[in-house]
């Protein structure tokens, strides 16, 4: 049997990226495997315990393109998986019910696409 979903990384959403990145490679001894400015002036930083497969992806944004404003408890921003085929996945998971978060787009060669848990978690999908 094929797996369809590959837990893949979990993004938390940070009030200050230096000091977010300083205690989770200092403290946590975690290495950073990429960095993005996001179209909406927003940052991220994927990081990973040599060793692993799954990321961890700090996100910091200014505030107007976040959803929410910043409080206490409210970091989780979302959790991704890999599957083979972005766009199949998305319509299997609305035909069975699943909330679209936002609907499949393609940027720099990745195609990606959120959708909602019950508890309005957004879970990401991505080809990976």
């Amino acid at each position: 049997m094929t797996k369809a979903f590959r837990f893949v990384y979990g993004g938390i959403r940070v009030r200050d990226l230096r000091k977010s990145l300083d205690f989770y490679r200092n403290i946590m001894g975690m290495r950073v495997t990429r960095r993005r400015t996001m179209p909406h002036d927003g940052k991220f930083v994927g990081l990973r315990i040599p060793g692993s497969d799954q990321e961890l992806e700090l996100n910091w944004s200014l505030g107007e393109a976040s959803s929410t404003k910043y409080k206490r408890g409210d970091e989780v921003d979302y959790i991704a998986f890999g599957v083979g085929d972005v766009k199949a996945a998305f319509e299997k998971l609305v035909s069975r019910g699943v909330e679209a978060a936002v609907s499949p787009s393609n940027a720099k060669g990745i195609t990606e696409v959120y959708v909602k848990d019950l508890d309005d978690i957004w879970i990401e999908l991505l080809n990976w």
